[in-house]
């Protein structure tokens, strides 16, 4: 586990702890380095860097399967199992035929016009050769032919006959599916050079391209998106490639491509994406690999064929986008491969999405109400403060005219409580304010409360002052115009 570690360690960026403080130096010192190229395990053509080794006894397995065993091997070791088995093959029958005259005697008797050889004008090994190709290709120049006279030779023809068919039909077959691989296919499925991330309908999204060059179509293509990423379980554990799924529409049928045009393909950058917290700034230290997998049926040849390539974290560009490749023109849309890798830079936000909630949630007006209620309520204790404060410069016969000392402090505190209740009723969803705004409710119940609580202290403190002072409040102008001078100051004070 260890060794496997170090082999990756510097291509991945694979943390390890260690027991010792050696472990940290060593990884600042890593970090501090400059970072170099890494093996990607698909190349931009599609070709896996993959080599299988040590298989030992597993070899075996390949001849099993021999078929495809040659199909897959490359063209020039295809050419040369070709022309080595027919050259084997017709050395071997060709001595056949050469023994079968050596041991009749037909080498020494060719000349004798008495005697009847089993295969006429057979007189050596090239002779037997020419017999044995103008057998095979059944060419029949008629100069050489077997006779009657030999049973051996027609048993030795008919074993010829269906070893050169088993022969042909495996390297012909062979040779014929090599050709038509629809390998080739995929070179004229075009990925472009590099991926972007942007916003696109509110949401930051990974984007890259794919055209078709044919005009044949690619019939049910699919595209699919793995990213390749090292990491460390909480085991311990140590995946070196991880694969982690890319939904680039799978959920919504947008997978399916109809390939006529050059398409963006997306990947929305959610709570559930591998990219949720990648940022600009963590690009430069994050190290992964998306494959990106294109599928689909040859329209002319009915074969599946299949196309790949991969994005390192350098390939990807953050904050640009794709310049538009399809224009309007006479009868027909044109598109332009030579804008087809160009990007442009758009503004981005370098935050990841799982920062942008964070902000957002910092940010939210619903903290609002909160506050002001809070500075509501300190302006509420100030006010009854103050109101202390003058309450007690008031006399004490006034203080017994309101019937309750304590009078104004009870009614701002109510008044504060309906404030508070306004602000808690806007932070309800729209049904509970409708309801909450219905005549009748509590608010105006508060509030016809709160004029009854007025009026009956005001009016048992008249019927409780003596006679003279009751004739004085018989109205309220005519009390506070017979108000002794200072009284009808304070008075004033007290009200303003």
């Amino acid at each position: 586990m260890s060794a496997l570690r170090r082999k990756f360690g510097d291509d991945y960026q694979v943390v390890t702890t260690s027991s010792s403080g050696s472990g940290f130096h060593q990884q600042q010192a890593a970090a501090a380095a400059p970072r170099r190229k890494r093996q990607r395990f698909v190349d931009k053509n599609g070709r896996c860097n993959v080599q299988h080794g040590n298989l030992g006894s597993e070899t075996s397995r390949y001849l099993s399967d021999l078929f495809t065993t040659l199909v897959d091997l490359k063209w020039r070791w295809n050419l040369f199992i070709f022309i080595l088995t027919y050259t084997v093959a017709w050395l071997f029958m060709a001595s056949m035929w050469w023994l079968i005259a050596y041991m009749r005697g037909d080498l020494n008797k060719a000349h004798d016009d008495n005697y009847t050889p089993c295969v006429a004008n057979v007189y050596n090994f090239p002779s037997a050769f020419l017999f044995f190709i103008e057998t095979e290709a059944t060419i029949g120049y008629g100069y050489r032919y077997i006779t009657d006279k030999c049973p051996e030779g027609i048993i030795l023809f008919l074993f010829q006959s269906i070893l050169g068919s088993i022969v042909d039909a495996f390297l012909i077959g062979c040779m014929f599916i090599k050709m038509s691989q629809p390998k080739k296919r995929a070179e004229t499925l075009m990925f472009s050079e590099h991926a972007v991330i942007s916003m696109r309908d509110g949401k930051l999204t990974l984007m890259f391209r794919v055209g078709n060059l044919r005009n044949s179509h690619m019939v049910s293509a699919q595209i699919r998106c793995k990213l390749l990423k090292s990491r460390q379980t909480p085991e311990g554990e140590f995946l070196p490639l991880d694969q982690l799924e890319l939904d680039v529409g799978f959920s919504t049928g947008a997978d399916q491509l109809f390939l006529v045009s050059p398409l963006t393909i997306c990947h929305v950058i959610d709570a559930k994406s591998p990219f949720y917290d990648l940022s600009q700034r963590s690009m430069q230290t994050e190290q992964f690999e998306i494959v990106v997998i294109l599928e689909g049926i040859v329209e002319t040849t009915g074969m599946t064929c299949q196309a790949r390539t991969s994005y390192t974290e350098d390939e990807v560009l953050w904050g640009h986008r794709f310049f538009p490749v399809i224009s309007l023109e006479e009868g027909f849309f044109k598109v332009d491969y030579s804008q087809f890798h160009a990007t442009f830079e758009v503004p981005t936000m370098p935050y990841s999405v799982k920062e942008q909630e964070e902000m957002l949630l910092i940010s939210s007006p619903l903290i609002g109400p909160a506050v002001s209620n809070s500075k509501e309520r300190n302006n509420s204790v100030e006010c009854l403060d103050g109101l202390d404060d003058i309450s007690t410069k008031i006399p004490s016969k006034l203080q017994k005219m309101t019937g309750r000392e304590d009078f104004p402090k009870k009614l701002l505190r109510m008044s504060s409580t309906t404030s508070e209740k306004a602000y808690s009723i806007g932070d309800l969803p729209m049904k509970l304010q409708r309801i909450s705004s219905v005549p009748g409710n509590s608010e105006e119940k508060l509030v016809s409360k709160t004029t009854k609580m007025m009026s009956d202290p005001m009016s048992q403190s008249v019927a409780d002052l003596p006679p003279k002072l009751q004739k004085l409040s018989g109205g309220g102008a005519r009390m506070e115009g017979k108000l002794p001078p200072k009284l009808r100051k304070m008075n004033s004070d007290r009200f303003t």
